[in-house]
Protein backbone atom coordinates (compact mmCIF):
# COMPACT_ATOMS: atom_id res chain seq x y z
CA UNK A 1 0.00 0.00 0.00
CA UNK A 2 1.22 3.47 -0.61
CA UNK A 3 0.56 6.24 1.87
CA UNK A 4 -1.73 8.52 -0.03
CA UNK A 5 -5.04 7.20 -1.33
CA UNK A 6 -5.45 6.96 -5.09
CA UNK A 7 -8.51 8.30 -6.83
CA UNK A 8 -11.76 7.13 -5.18
CA UNK A 9 -12.84 5.53 -8.42
CA UNK A 10 -10.34 2.74 -7.79
CA UNK A 11 -12.16 0.32 -5.45
CA UNK A 12 -9.16 -1.84 -4.66
CA UNK A 13 -7.77 1.08 -2.67
CA UNK A 14 -10.93 1.55 -0.67
CA UNK A 15 -9.68 2.71 2.75
CA UNK A 16 -11.72 -0.08 4.28
CA UNK A 17 -15.05 -1.54 3.51
CA UNK A 18 -16.87 -3.56 6.10
CA UNK A 19 -18.91 -6.39 4.67
CA UNK A 20 -21.72 -7.45 6.95
CA UNK A 21 -23.06 -10.78 5.79
CA UNK A 22 -26.15 -12.59 7.01
CA UNK A 23 -27.96 -15.71 5.87
CA UNK A 24 -29.71 -13.85 3.08
CA UNK A 25 -27.83 -10.60 2.63
CA UNK A 26 -24.45 -9.42 1.32
CA UNK A 27 -24.28 -5.73 2.10
CA UNK A 28 -21.11 -3.64 1.68
CA UNK A 29 -21.14 -0.69 4.04
CA UNK A 30 -18.72 2.25 4.11
CA UNK A 31 -17.18 1.34 7.46
CA UNK A 32 -13.54 2.17 6.73
CA UNK A 33 -10.65 1.33 9.03
CA UNK A 34 -7.57 1.71 6.88
CA UNK A 35 -4.18 0.73 8.05
CA UNK A 36 -0.99 2.67 7.77
CA UNK A 37 -0.19 2.57 4.06
CA UNK A 38 -1.75 1.93 0.66
CA UNK A 39 -0.96 -1.74 0.92
CA UNK A 40 -3.09 -1.68 4.01
CA UNK A 41 -5.68 0.48 2.37
CA UNK A 42 -6.35 -2.34 -0.05
CA UNK A 43 -7.19 -4.67 2.84
CA UNK A 44 -10.87 -5.50 3.10
CA UNK A 45 -11.89 -5.38 6.73
CA UNK A 46 -15.00 -7.33 7.39
CA UNK A 47 -17.43 -8.59 9.96
CA UNK A 48 -19.10 -11.68 8.54
CA UNK A 49 -22.23 -13.42 9.75
CA UNK A 50 -23.60 -16.69 8.48
CA UNK A 51 -23.44 -16.96 4.71
CA UNK A 52 -24.33 -20.12 2.83
CA UNK A 53 -22.59 -21.03 -0.45
CA UNK A 54 -25.76 -20.39 -2.41
CA UNK A 55 -25.60 -16.73 -1.45
CA UNK A 56 -22.04 -16.10 -2.65
CA UNK A 57 -23.02 -15.62 -6.27
CA UNK A 58 -21.23 -13.66 -8.98
CA UNK A 59 -24.05 -11.11 -9.06
CA UNK A 60 -23.60 -10.48 -5.35
CA UNK A 61 -19.87 -9.98 -5.81
CA UNK A 62 -20.38 -7.63 -8.75
CA UNK A 63 -22.91 -5.67 -6.71
CA UNK A 64 -20.35 -5.49 -3.90
CA UNK A 65 -17.65 -4.09 -6.21
CA UNK A 66 -19.97 -1.40 -7.54
CA UNK A 67 -21.03 -0.32 -4.08
CA UNK A 68 -17.39 -0.35 -2.99
CA UNK A 69 -16.66 2.36 -5.56
CA UNK A 70 -19.43 4.53 -4.16
CA UNK A 71 -18.17 3.91 -0.63
CA UNK A 72 -14.64 4.93 -1.59
CA UNK A 73 -15.91 8.13 -3.18
CA UNK A 74 -17.90 8.93 -0.05
CA UNK A 75 -14.82 8.50 2.11
CA UNK A 76 -12.76 10.74 -0.17
CA UNK A 77 -15.38 13.48 0.14
CA UNK A 78 -15.32 13.51 3.94
CA UNK A 79 -14.40 16.91 5.33
CA UNK A 80 -10.88 16.86 6.72
CA UNK A 81 -10.47 20.64 6.73
CA UNK A 82 -10.04 20.72 10.49
CA UNK A 83 -6.59 19.46 11.48
CA UNK A 84 -5.31 19.14 15.04
CA UNK A 85 -1.63 19.54 15.84
CA UNK A 86 -0.26 16.98 18.31
CA UNK A 87 3.24 15.81 19.30
CA UNK A 88 4.71 12.33 18.97
CA UNK A 89 5.14 10.79 22.42
CA UNK A 90 6.68 7.48 21.25
CA UNK A 91 8.14 6.12 18.05
CA UNK A 92 10.13 2.92 17.85
CA UNK A 93 10.61 -0.10 15.56
CA UNK A 94 8.65 -3.18 16.61
CA UNK A 95 9.30 -5.45 13.61
CA UNK A 96 11.02 -5.25 10.25
CA UNK A 97 9.68 -2.10 8.49
CA UNK A 98 6.98 -1.70 11.17
CA UNK A 99 6.95 1.09 13.75
CA UNK A 100 4.97 1.72 16.90
CA UNK A 101 3.81 5.34 16.91
CA UNK A 102 2.05 7.05 19.81
CA UNK A 103 0.61 10.55 19.50
CA UNK A 104 -0.27 12.70 22.50
CA UNK A 105 -3.82 14.04 22.24
CA UNK A 106 -4.22 14.86 25.93
CA UNK A 107 -4.62 18.56 25.10
CA UNK A 108 -7.47 17.69 22.75
CA UNK A 109 -10.06 15.77 24.81
CA UNK A 110 -12.76 16.11 22.16
CA UNK A 111 -10.54 14.37 19.60
CA UNK A 112 -9.61 11.64 22.09
CA UNK A 113 -13.26 11.10 23.02
CA UNK A 114 -14.27 10.76 19.37
CA UNK A 115 -12.56 7.34 19.21
CA UNK A 116 -15.42 5.16 20.38
CA UNK A 117 -15.13 1.87 18.45
CA UNK A 118 -12.33 -0.48 17.35
CA UNK A 119 -11.79 -0.29 13.62
CA UNK A 120 -11.99 3.49 13.37
CA UNK A 121 -9.23 5.48 11.69
CA UNK A 122 -8.01 8.96 10.88
CA UNK A 123 -5.71 10.82 8.53
CA UNK A 124 -2.29 12.04 9.57
CA UNK A 125 -0.15 14.56 7.79
CA UNK A 126 3.27 16.02 8.35
CA UNK A 127 3.56 19.82 8.12
CA UNK A 128 4.73 20.91 4.65
CA UNK A 129 4.03 17.46 3.19
CA UNK A 130 1.04 17.48 0.86
CA UNK A 131 -0.23 13.92 1.03
CA UNK A 132 -1.64 12.55 4.29
CA UNK A 133 -1.66 8.92 5.38
CA UNK A 134 -4.72 6.96 6.46
CA UNK A 135 -3.96 5.25 9.76
CA UNK A 136 -6.06 2.66 11.57
CA UNK A 137 -6.04 3.32 15.30
CA UNK A 138 -4.33 0.35 16.94
CA UNK A 139 -5.06 1.23 20.55
CA UNK A 140 -8.50 0.50 22.05
CA UNK A 141 -10.90 3.43 22.58
CA UNK A 142 -10.41 3.23 26.34
CA UNK A 143 -6.71 4.03 25.84
CA UNK A 144 -7.47 7.44 24.37
CA UNK A 145 -9.87 8.18 27.20
CA UNK A 146 -7.52 7.08 29.99
CA UNK A 147 -4.08 7.88 28.57
CA UNK A 148 -4.81 10.74 26.20
CA UNK A 149 -3.05 9.11 23.25
CA UNK A 150 -3.64 7.31 19.97
CA UNK A 151 -1.35 4.41 19.05
CA UNK A 152 -0.65 3.18 15.53
CA UNK A 153 1.28 0.46 13.74
CA UNK A 154 2.90 2.08 10.72
CA UNK A 155 4.58 0.31 7.83
CA UNK A 156 7.45 2.33 6.40
CA UNK A 157 7.50 2.27 2.60
CA UNK A 158 10.24 4.03 0.66
CA UNK A 159 9.12 7.36 -0.76
CA UNK A 160 5.88 7.47 1.22
CA UNK A 161 4.47 9.75 3.90
CA UNK A 162 4.71 6.79 6.26
CA UNK A 163 8.47 6.65 5.72
CA UNK A 164 8.73 10.33 6.67
CA UNK A 165 6.58 9.73 9.75
CA UNK A 166 8.73 6.81 10.89
CA UNK A 167 11.85 9.03 10.63
CA UNK A 168 10.47 11.63 13.06
CA UNK A 169 11.48 11.91 16.70
CA UNK A 170 9.63 12.17 19.97
CA UNK A 171 8.28 15.69 20.34
CA UNK A 172 7.91 16.34 16.61
CA UNK A 173 4.47 17.70 15.76
CA UNK A 174 2.09 16.12 13.26
CA UNK A 175 -1.47 16.97 12.26
CA UNK A 176 -4.48 14.71 12.73
CA UNK A 177 -7.90 14.76 11.13
CA UNK A 178 -11.03 13.88 13.07
CA UNK A 179 -11.67 10.20 13.76
CA UNK A 180 -13.56 8.52 10.92
CA UNK A 181 -15.54 5.36 10.28
CA UNK A 182 -18.20 3.38 12.08
CA UNK A 183 -15.74 0.76 13.27
CA UNK A 184 -16.30 -2.97 13.40
CA UNK A 185 -19.93 -4.03 13.54
CA UNK A 186 -19.44 -6.13 16.66
CA UNK A 187 -23.11 -5.86 17.49
CA UNK A 188 -23.67 -8.19 14.51
CA UNK A 189 -22.09 -11.07 16.48
CA UNK A 190 -23.71 -10.41 19.83
CA UNK A 191 -24.61 -11.84 22.26
CA UNK A 192 -21.61 -14.19 22.73
CA UNK A 193 -23.77 -17.19 23.54
CA UNK A 194 -25.52 -16.87 20.17
CA UNK A 195 -22.23 -16.56 18.25
CA UNK A 196 -19.80 -18.81 20.15
CA UNK A 197 -17.27 -18.96 17.28
CA UNK A 198 -15.37 -15.93 15.98
CA UNK A 199 -12.61 -16.31 13.38
CA UNK A 200 -10.15 -13.44 12.92
CA UNK A 201 -7.80 -13.22 9.94
CA UNK A 202 -4.99 -10.67 9.59
CA UNK A 203 -1.84 -10.33 7.54
CA UNK A 204 1.12 -7.98 7.97
CA UNK A 205 0.29 -4.54 9.25
CA UNK A 206 -3.41 -5.43 8.99
CA UNK A 207 -3.03 -6.58 12.60
CA UNK A 208 -3.22 -2.92 13.68
CA UNK A 209 -7.03 -2.52 13.96
CA UNK A 210 -7.30 -6.15 15.10
CA UNK A 211 -5.29 -5.21 18.19
CA UNK A 212 -7.87 -2.48 18.91
CA UNK A 213 -10.65 -5.05 18.52
CA UNK A 214 -9.08 -7.66 20.81
CA UNK A 215 -8.05 -5.19 23.50
CA UNK A 216 -11.46 -3.51 23.44
CA UNK A 217 -13.02 -6.80 24.47
CA UNK A 218 -15.87 -8.52 22.66
CA UNK A 219 -16.68 -11.30 25.07
CA UNK A 220 -13.98 -13.73 23.86
CA UNK A 221 -13.98 -15.60 27.17
CA UNK A 222 -17.72 -16.08 26.89
CA UNK A 223 -17.29 -17.75 23.48
CA UNK A 224 -16.15 -21.34 22.95
CA UNK A 225 -13.87 -20.75 19.94
CA UNK A 226 -12.13 -17.46 19.12
CA UNK A 227 -9.15 -17.82 16.77
CA UNK A 228 -6.75 -15.29 15.29
CA UNK A 229 -4.91 -16.46 12.15
CA UNK A 230 -2.09 -13.95 11.84
CA UNK A 231 0.15 -14.16 8.78
CA UNK A 232 3.58 -12.65 8.14
CA UNK A 233 6.59 -13.49 5.99
CA UNK A 234 8.67 -14.46 9.05
CA UNK A 235 8.89 -13.73 12.77
CA UNK A 236 10.97 -10.61 12.14
CA UNK A 237 7.97 -9.14 10.32
CA UNK A 238 5.37 -10.14 12.89
CA UNK A 239 4.35 -7.30 15.19
CA UNK A 240 2.78 -7.53 18.65
CA UNK A 241 4.35 -10.86 19.60
CA UNK A 242 4.82 -9.40 23.10
CA UNK A 243 1.03 -9.11 23.36
CA UNK A 244 0.19 -12.68 22.42
CA UNK A 245 0.03 -13.96 26.01
CA UNK A 246 -2.24 -11.10 27.01
CA UNK A 247 -4.51 -11.75 24.03
CA UNK A 248 -4.65 -15.47 24.80
CA UNK A 249 -5.51 -14.73 28.42
CA UNK A 250 -8.49 -12.73 27.14
CA UNK A 251 -9.80 -15.84 25.35
CA UNK A 252 -8.25 -15.55 21.87
CA UNK A 253 -6.27 -18.49 20.46
CA UNK A 254 -3.33 -17.16 18.41
CA UNK A 255 -2.34 -19.08 15.26
CA UNK A 256 0.80 -17.47 13.76
CA UNK A 257 1.31 -18.39 10.10
CA UNK A 258 4.65 -17.74 8.36
CA UNK A 259 4.87 -17.75 4.56
CA UNK A 260 8.71 -17.93 4.50
CA UNK A 261 9.81 -19.42 7.84
CA UNK A 262 13.32 -20.56 8.65
CA UNK A 263 14.19 -24.18 9.42
CA UNK A 264 13.59 -23.74 13.16
CA UNK A 265 9.89 -22.90 12.72
CA UNK A 266 7.53 -25.71 13.74
CA UNK A 267 4.22 -23.84 13.55
CA UNK A 268 1.84 -23.19 10.65
CA UNK A 269 3.57 -22.37 7.36
CA UNK A 270 2.28 -21.05 4.07
CA UNK A 271 -0.64 -18.66 3.87
CA UNK A 272 -3.37 -17.77 6.34
CA UNK A 273 -6.13 -19.14 4.14
CA UNK A 274 -4.32 -22.48 3.82
CA UNK A 275 -3.92 -22.73 7.59
CA UNK A 276 -7.63 -22.09 7.95
CA UNK A 277 -8.43 -24.78 5.37
CA UNK A 278 -6.38 -27.30 7.36
CA UNK A 279 -8.05 -26.42 10.64
CA UNK A 280 -10.85 -28.22 12.44
CA UNK A 281 -14.18 -27.63 10.76
CA UNK A 282 -16.62 -25.21 12.32
CA UNK A 283 -19.11 -26.99 14.53
CA UNK A 284 -21.83 -24.33 14.47
CA UNK A 285 -21.93 -22.43 11.15
CA UNK A 286 -25.01 -20.44 12.11
CA UNK A 287 -23.26 -19.23 15.26
CA UNK A 288 -20.01 -18.17 13.58
CA UNK A 289 -18.72 -14.69 12.82
CA UNK A 290 -15.45 -13.61 11.21
CA UNK A 291 -13.27 -10.54 10.96
CA UNK A 292 -10.82 -10.11 8.05
CA UNK A 293 -8.11 -7.51 7.70
CA UNK A 294 -5.32 -8.27 5.28
CA UNK A 295 -4.44 -8.79 1.66
CA UNK A 296 -7.34 -8.79 -0.75
CA UNK A 297 -6.34 -12.24 -2.00
CA UNK A 298 -6.57 -13.66 1.52
CA UNK A 299 -10.11 -12.40 1.98
CA UNK A 300 -11.23 -13.70 -1.40
CA UNK A 301 -9.77 -17.17 -0.81
CA UNK A 302 -11.28 -17.43 2.68
CA UNK A 303 -14.68 -16.65 1.16
CA UNK A 304 -14.09 -19.24 -1.56
CA UNK A 305 -13.26 -21.81 1.12
CA UNK A 306 -16.59 -20.93 2.69
CA UNK A 307 -18.33 -22.03 -0.48
CA UNK A 308 -16.16 -24.95 -1.56
CA UNK A 309 -15.94 -26.58 1.87
CA UNK A 310 -19.50 -25.71 2.86
CA UNK A 311 -18.27 -23.64 5.79
CA UNK A 312 -20.90 -21.03 6.40
CA UNK A 313 -19.60 -17.84 8.04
Amino acid sequence: MSCSPPPPSCPKYLPNQSLIMSANLLLPLPVPSPAATHAQLSFPMSILRRLGPRHLTSSHLLHRRRLSSFAAAAVARQDTAAWTQAPLSEIEPVAESLFHVSIDVSDHPDLAASHTLPGQYLQLRIPEVDKPSFLAIASPPSFAASRGAFEFLVKSIAGSTAELLCALKRGNVVELSHVMGKGFGIDQIEPPEKYPTVLIFATGSGISPIRSLIESGFGAKQRSDVRLYYGARNLKRMAYQDRFKEWESSGVTIVPVLSQPDSSWSGEAGYVQAAFARATQISSPAGTGAVLCGQKQMAEVVMELDASQKIML
